[in-house]
């Protein structure tokens, strides 16, 4: 053995040596003409035929060392030397003794122009997030983000700014990553200029909390601006005033800053132009936020009455005289450390003047009323909100600070089936409230939660109507001075829990146990001035001193799948609920005790990568509130008198939801289809009284059933030969419901369907037009009424503009609003705009003139269907003005 170990080693080296006496090794230097070394030389040793047969790099003193191949053939071989910045050089290769060194000479080359044009669009998807460039959809007109999202396939934005992806509204609007301004995105659409927004990304499964992340499913859809780099390195702002004819201003002073560490949306607004500043602190997710806290807040329960608003644009019919001071600031301490204030003053004076004709149809009577009114309105609303969170993949903490305050004076000025009257209606709001949230994980990847809110509320309502109205009714017929109506109901309430969540491989269980507490005081009297400025209550049946706790205790297990294919959230929710109120004046004293389980589930199915099944079910038992149990009578407007016969509401209400999303990225094509299905059964139901002066409401026990049928659809798509996004979508909702009016039940059945189509589109780098029409039709029949009512309605809306040059811009719009009602002639309005903008670009300065209004419109009518109701008002709108603007841009 030993011996074959020896012969084994001999003969691996004899073969060693072979190699190394046939490999052969070529040697040299590479330097500069001053002699200086020049590293990272590329050497290439070439066959006779040009082919690459070996390579080397020189060394930071110029030397290489380069082995010549074995097999190689030796005939006709040559080195050839090139580097960056010199001449390449090649020698022949005769012999392997010789150096080979190379002097290059410095050699200076201009790399010829390379242009890349795409004009196509295109999507980037990376998981659940789509990246839209904003350049690809901006037009030169664009003033701020808002403009090109409302372009963005598969995005619709509806006339309050409220945002949807593919049929599906979002949850928020982000900043580089930054929640700045939760749901009251508006501040960002309609502020920040569209030329510092790279992209615009739609984040789905959107789950804001790092630490749930691939744990708990979220349904939510987010947008995110990502902001160019040299936007984040300064401050950035446009600063407009402007004023017109006739009595016309304008002021729109901002300052913003987009640094990774600081970001920044302040902002002042003033204006006469019927541009509504409130728009900006609309809060689009609102009712889903009120949900989830469980918080059943009291509504405001006096009006004037009036008819609301004209379905316009608010730009259409506004009489204002607004100002709004908004700071926005978000402080990044350290990494996912984030402190951030948002306060807001917003102060108002509206005017509204218009006329209104209702008719109710009974079985046997029409009842009729005619009114016009003079309104102004005066808001003065403060909101402040100071948050901290600590997001991390282990640990979370955040707590918001709200507080509200809100005083609000309205002045009417009317005249009823005849009768004149005047309205002076105060109502003043402070709702305070802290949400305070912690969740931490073990070392066993275990996490725990706490969770606290608490809110304190009070809105006392003042309302006063002289002269006397209705003296028959509310003073035995005898003339008198005025009514005073009062109504409040301070609140206090907190819900709090523990929670604890186990993540899995497959499946996240949570399970939570927490208590609420609701406690109010329902507060009401109607009196009456006499002619001798005496004051005494109407009846012993219009005062309330209802007092009302809610006690609540409950458990919930909620189970997450949060997979690649399927995503499934099941809830199982139970809770135990103790209601008391009384009200000593009416002997009424009365104790509730409930257990509910109210289950949900949702499922999410991934059939392709850009294609989802969703399907959801949930079933709720929901209990009423303090304003569904006064006793005593309140006179909500002048006109509508509310008292409640009834044992507390009690509604069991199921809701099934099937939908189907379909995306594909590369094609810019969007599209979606839902169905829903939703029955509702309550314990008691409205009756009314209706007169020809009066409507009186109250509450009976009677079995009340509602079912709601609605499917609707969505498509989006791109179109690269046109350059066109076209857009499209459909929906179909039927309700049937039972209404109790002078003592006769009658059913109803309303069906309303919305078409919708819509096209944007760059026609050339100098003209682009958009284009929407909606088409809404209302059907309305009852089997105890003989007639139906049927309601058409058509609107258009389109713009083009054009940009001859780099730096002047013209605009055109128009609408178009047609109406159709059986009950009436058809309506039709045409409003029409005009813009001309020119840019100073050496200043930065733009100057604008635009015309609203062309044909200068003062009146418009609207018509509404609901039920058995049809109501007819005509409005006074603002006629044409004319407006200059100077716009600086930082």
């Amino acid at each position: 053995m030993r011996q074959v170990y020896k012969f084994s080693v001999v003969c691996i080296f004899c073969m060693l040596c072979s190699a190394v006496g046939i490999a052969q090794t070529l040697k040299g230097t590479v330097t500069d003409s001053l002699g200086k070394a020049i590293s990272f030389a590329s050497i290439n040793l070439k066959s006779s035929g040009n082919l690459i047969i070996a390579y080397a790099r020189s060394d930071d003193k110029g030397n290489y060392t380069l082995q010549i191949p074995a097999d190689a053939d030796k005939t006709g071989l040559a080195l050839e030397v090139s580097c960056v910045g010199f001449t390449k050089q090649a020698k022949p290769v005769t012999n392997t003794v010789n150096a080979y060194n190379f002097k290059l000479a410095k050699s200076v080359n201009q790399l010829q122009a390379v242009t890349i044009k795409e004009n196509r669009p295109r999507l980037r998807v990376h998981g659940d997030t789509t990246d839209y460039k904003v350049s690809d959809f901006s037009s030169p007109q664009d003033r701020v983000i808002g403009d090109v999202i409302k372009k963005l396939p598969g995005i619709d934005v509806a006339k309050d700014g409220k945002i949807s992806y593919n049929g599906k509204s979002i949850s928020g609007v982000y900043i580089g990553g930054d929640n700045m301004l939760d749901d009251k995105y508006n501040i960002a659409t309609n502020t920040i200029p569209h030329g510092v927004v790279d992209k615009v990304q739609v984040m789905e499964n959107h789950q804001p909390v790092k630490m749930l992340r691939d744990k708990v499913v979220s349904e939510d859809v987010a947008l995110n601006l990502t902001i160019k780099k040299d936007a984040k390195l300064q401050l950035i702002g446009q600063e407009t005033v402007g004023a017109g004819l006739p009595d016309k201003y304008y002021a729109d002073l901002n300052a913003m800053m987009f640094k990774d560490k600081y970001k920044a949306i302040n902002y002042f607004k003033a204006n006469n132009t019927s541009n509504d500043v409130a728009g900006d602190l609309v809060s689009h997710n609102l009712s889903s936020y009120l949900s989830r806290l469980d918080n059943d807040k009291p509504g405001t329960v006096l009006s004037l009455g009036t008819a609301g608003d004209p379905d316009l644009p608010r730009n259409r019919y506004l009489f204002n005289q607004s100002g709004i001071l908004n700071l926005n600031n978000l402080v990044n301490l350290k990494k996912d450390v984030q402190l951030k204030a948002n306060i807001s003053y917003l102060r108002d004076n509206q005017k509204q003047s218009y006329s209104k004709f209702s008719e109710y149809y009974l079985p046997n009577d029409t009842i009729r009323y005619a009114e016009v009114q003079n309104n102004r309105r005066r808001p003065d609303i403060l909101h402040s909100q100071l948050s901290v969170n600590v997001n991390r993949d282990k640990y979370y903490l955040s707590n918001n600070f709200i507080a509200d305050y809100s005083r609000n004076t309205g002045y009417s000025a009317l005249n009823t089936n005849g009768t004149p009257v005047n309205q002076v209606f105060k109502d003043n709001l402070m709702d305070i409230s802290n949400e305070f949230s912690l969740m931490n994980t073990f070392k066993s990847n275990k996490i725990i939660e706490f969770y606290s809110y608490l809110n304190r509320s009070t809105e006392p309502e003042n309302r006063i109507i002289d002269p006397g109205l209705n003296p028959d009714i509310f003073n035995n017929g005898v003339a008198y001075k005025q009514l005073t109506q009062t109504v409040d109901i301070p609140t206090w309430f907190t819900n709090n829990y523990v929670g604890f969540k186990i993540p899995g491989n497959l499946i996240t269980q949570s399970y939570k146990a927490g208590f609420s507490l609701q406690s109010q005081k329902l507060q009401s009297d109607l009196n009456i001035t006499q002619l001798n400025n005496s004051v005494n209550r109407v009846s012993d049946s219009t005062v309330n001193n209802l007092d009302w706790q809610r006690r609540k205790v409950y458990t919930e297990a909620v189970y997450d799948i949060p997979g690649d294919k399927i995503k499934a959230n099941i809830s199982l929710p139970l809770n135990l609920q103790q209601i008391s109120y009384k009200d000593s004046y009416y002997n009424l004293d009365k104790d509730l005790t409930r257990l509910y389980f109210n289950p949900r589930v949702s499922i999410k199915y991934q059939t392709a990568v850009e294609n989802y099944i969703t399907v959801a079910y949930n079933f709720r038992n929901d209990i009423g509130n303090i304003q569904d149990v006064y006793n005593g009578s309140i006179l909500k407007d002048y006109r509508s008198l509310y008292a409640n016969n009834a044992d507390l509401t009690e509604r069991k209400t199921q809701n099934a939801m099937l939908g189907f999303n379909y995306r594909k990225a590369i094609t810019l094509f969007f599209f979606s289809l839902n169905a829903s299905y939703t029955h509702m059964n309550a314990n008691n139901i409205a009756s009314s009284i209706l007169t020809n002066n009066i409507q009186q409401r109250i509450v009976l026990p009677f079995d009340n059933n509602i079912d709601s049928w609605m499917g609707n659809g969505y498509v989006s798509k791109y179109a690269f030969g046109l350059r066109t996004t076209f857009s499209a979508g459909v929906s179909v909702q039927s309700t049937k419901l039972n209404q109790i009016q002078n003592g006769i039940i009658l059913p109803y059945n309303t069906i309303s369907t919305t078409f919708s189509i819509g096209a944007d589109t760059k026609v050339s780098d100098y003209v682009n037009f958009s284009y929407k029409a909606n088409y809404d039709q209302t059907k309305s029949k009852s089997s105890a009424v003989a007639t139906s009512s049927k309601f058409e309605r058509l609107t258009q809306q389109g713009s083009v503009n054009y940009n001859p040059l780099s730096n002047l811009f013209f605009s055109v719009a128009a609408d178009h609003y047609y109406t159709h009602q059986q009950q009436a002639n058809d309506l039709k309005y045409i409003f029409a705009d005009a813009s001309v903008k020119y840019k100073f670009n050496k200043t930065k300065l733009d100057l604008e003139l635009t015309v609203q209004n062309l044909f200068n419109t003062k009146t418009y009518s609207a018509l509404y269907l609901s039920a058995n109701t049809f109501t007819s008002s005509s409005y006074t709108i603002p006629g044409r003005f004319l407006l200059v603007k100077m716009t600086f841009n930082l």
